[in-house]
């Protein structure tokens, strides 16, 4: 093999660190509150409501001179960035009481024409008003709720209720850290953010899932080992499988970052920060809080062969 990552015979003693992780995620945990609650979200037009031009000149754009033309027409907020290409610009502007879609347009039409001439069209206009934005924020925190719920209903199916409770565990804090990652860096948070939520949901999930289904294996082989060390050797099995899926992940995430264009700026750094804590947790917290519950093992003459070999290093 020409790329190893990850020794083949890991022995990392993951559980010996739990406190210390259990500390920084609550603190991280504690902060994203404080950060929601102190800061807020940048919420884009999807929820607060605004209008959305998109504009296409013959030259390149100069944002500075469209952010002063556009900042003295009385909108108030006008955020603008380029997309695609440098003479293509997204311009987003304020729910207006007094002032509909049609007249928001004519006004930053006129402006821009007086500016640049007849080289400026008008590729698409929408308006999103505050009633809907409402609704859109209700369906959006429903939906997130909704996720989690399912999670631990499958979870307890598929498992035991102390799998299903470590699983919902590490999803809230996945979900709670993304919300005060973006609280703290205000990037736009709009729908296209709650889709990344719910995709790093099912990404911990399936991360977490994995090392469930060895640990629960690994109850049924290791009656006689100690749960910490039975939970250290499950993760340290699957630890190749974890690295290099969230590495392969990252690769193709932080090359759409950076060359994906601002359209898609904002999710794909909600799923790159997404990827770093749904691994961490599955690892660091997920795991080690079924030490919190006393997980069943398998009655000792359901056991494979009736024996079992103990891994040399838990000898």
């Amino acid at each position: 093999m020409l790329l190893k990552l990850v020794p083949q015979d890991t022995k990392i003693a993951f559980v010996s660190v739990r406190k210390i992780a259990y500390v920084v995620s609550g603190l991280m945990i504690i902060a994203s509150i404080f950060l929601y609650f102190e800061k807020g979200l940048n919420f884009g037009i999807d929820f607060k409501g605004g209008f959305l031009i998109e504009a296409h000149t013959d030259h390149t754009a100069d944002l500075s001179q469209l952010r002063t033309l556009t900042g003295n027409l009385g909108l108030g907020d006008v955020a603008l960035q380029t997309f695609g290409d440098d003479s293509q610009v997204l311009i987003r502007i304020e729910y207006q009481e007094d002032k509909s879609l049609n007249e928001v347009v004519a006004l930053v039409r006129q402006t821009l024409e007086a500016e640049y001439g007849d080289t400026v069209t008008f590729q698409r206009t929408e308006a999103v008003g505050p009633k809907v934005s409402g609704e859109l924020i209700e369906s959006g925190v429903m939906s997130v709720l909704l996720a989690v719920g399912a999670v631990l209903f499958y979870i307890w199916i598929r498992f035991e209720w102390q799998f299903g409770l470590g699983a919902v565990i590490a999803l809230l804090h996945d979900v709670i850290l993304t919300v005060g990652m973006f609280s703290l860096t205000q990037l736009e948070f709009n729908l296209s953010i709650i889709a990344a939520i719910l995709t790093i949901v099912g990404y911990s999930l399936n991360d977490t899932v994995v090392v469930y289904d060895r640990i629960r294996e690994n109850l049924r082989k290791f009656r006689k080992m100690e749960l910490p060390e039975l939970i250290d050797f499950s993760l340290n099995e699957t630890l190749t499988r974890t690295v290099m899926t969230s590495l392969t992940t990252l690769l193709a995430l932080v090359a759409l970052f950076y060359f994906g264009g601002e359209v898609i700026h904002g999710f794909t750094a909600a799923m790159i920060w997404g990827i770093f804590v749904g691994t961490y947790s599955s690892v660091f917290i997920a795991s080690p809080v079924l030490l919190w519950f006393e997980l069943r093992r398998e009655p000792e003459e359901k056991a494979e062969d009736g024996k079992e070999a103990i891994p040399e290093q838990f000898r």
